[in-house]
């Protein structure tokens, strides 16, 4: 039987497995406080004992405002429960690439409205916005079947990213470089387009600021998910 656990208790943990190592590494990348820096593997034994996906006790962690309690929210998140105004409360708060990048699109890819949803958000003015969406639309096209996708909008959306990338705000720069890879490799009827964007487009630069973290070059990343065999394997999930 799962434990019955509360945001409350939930937070007091991860306060007691946090890493001041992992917590710098964590604010290097855009977290502020309060946050514990917890692994996402400690995270994880916490969610189990909790059984796994619970709609809201995750809404309750996300409210707490800590970052490793709201990463692991989108861990947690029932997707198929959250509202749009769940969602659009969440994007709201999600204020560092961490958040942003992640457990919002994981959820709102999820969730019946992430396409819906991620379209509405690429064309935000805000960074983090924008950001989402683009990886929320890349989170739709790993997870659905290519006959339940919009091909001709993604294949637009394609070429939109092809002229707009090297002007685009710093992390949508990123987004959208993810975008590319996740068409080429998991929507098979569009491989091809993607690799030819991604070459067309080339080197895509991206401030990482104080990190170790790279950009990945799309038409190779793509070339490696083929010679792999993978070309077109849909995920089960995209939380990690």
């Amino acid at each position: 039987m799962p434990e019955i656990l509360s945001a409350k208790s939930i937070v007091a943990e991860l306060k007691a497995l946090g890493s001041a190592t992992y917590k710098h590494t964590m604010m290097v990348h855009g977290a502020r406080e309060p946050i514990y820096g917890v692994k996402i593997s400690d995270m994880k034994k916490i969610q189990k004992r909790a059984g796994g996906t619970d709609y809201q006790l995750a809404l309750d962690l996300w409210a707490t405002g800590v970052y490793d309690a709201m990463y692991m929210a989108g861990l947690m998140a029932d997707d198929a429960k959250m509202t749009k105004k769940d969602l659009q409360r969440w994007l709201s708060e999600a204020y560092c690439p961490g958040l942003y990048q992640y457990p919002v699109p994981w959820v709102a890819a999820g969730s019946a409205h992430g396409w819906e949803l991620g379209l509405k958000w690429i064309d935000s003015k805000q960074e983090g916005a924008a950001s989402a969406g683009w990886f929320t639309l890349a989170a739709v096209a790993a997870l659905f079947a290519d006959e339940d996708l919009d091909l001709p909008t993604l294949k637009k959306l394609l070429a939109r990213v092809e002229k707009q990338i090297h002007s685009a705000p710093n992390y949508v720069r990123y987004a959208m470089n993810n975008f590319i890879i996740a068409l080429g490799s998991y929507v098979k009827p569009l491989t091809a387009d993607a690799i030819k964007a991604a070459k067309a487009i080339g080197e895509v630069e991206v401030d990482m600021g104080d990190t170790s973290c790279q950009v990945p070059a799309a038409a190779a990343y793509i070339d490696k998910v083929k010679r792999h065999g993978s070309l077109g394997k849909k995920r089960k999930t995209v939380k990690c």
